[in-house]
């Protein structure tokens, strides 16, 4: 792990995309072998995650299309470092005040770190109270950006 250090904060990234790969490897075997770990996941993270998740292939074409906006919901500094291309940054703790600034003829699609991470399922049941037609990535930024996917840097600022 790479960590720099702002203040009293430290920002830590993976020094290399093999420990990523290793992860997910360690994550698909885990989910595949123990029947244990998706009644926890389902458990925690409710069991019908599945009606409102879009895959990688789907959302990519969503975005060629231009038929979909897309929401980083990950703190502002993730989104910096890397985000999906043309995605908003709209942290979950500044979403509910933020509605206004999203387009309610739109579908939108909201992700943060993996299938694990519950900043995106927390962000589509809130847009979904709201009116909003939203899903989420069935995956994260980490697993796009290692499928070779369009992602954006630190150039792009959030929206």
């Amino acid at each position: 792990m790479d960590a720099d250090r702002r203040g009293t904060r430290v920002v830590y990234r993976l020094a290399d995309p093999q420990v990523f790969e290793l992860w997910r490897s360690l994550r698909v075997l885990g989910r595949a072998r123990l029947a244990e770990v998706e009644r926890l996941v389902d458990h925690y993270l409710g069991g019908d995650r599945d009606l409102e998740a879009v895959d990688r292939d789907a959302l990519l074409r969503l975005l060629e299309q231009d038929a979909v906006t897309v929401l980083d919901v990950r703190p502002v500094e993730e989104y910096r470092q890397g985000h999906i291309v043309r995605a908003r940054s709209l942290p979950l703790e500044e979403l509910e005040h933020r509605l206004l600034e999203l387009p309610k003829d739109r579908e939108i699609v909201a992700y943060c770190r993996g299938p694990f991470c519950v900043f995106a399922d927390e962000a589509v049941a809130l847009l979904q109270r709201h009116g909003f037609r939203a899903r989420r990535l069935d995956d994260g930024f980490p697993d796009w950006r290692a499928a070779g996917l369009p992602v954006e840097a630190a150039a792009s600022t959030p929206a």
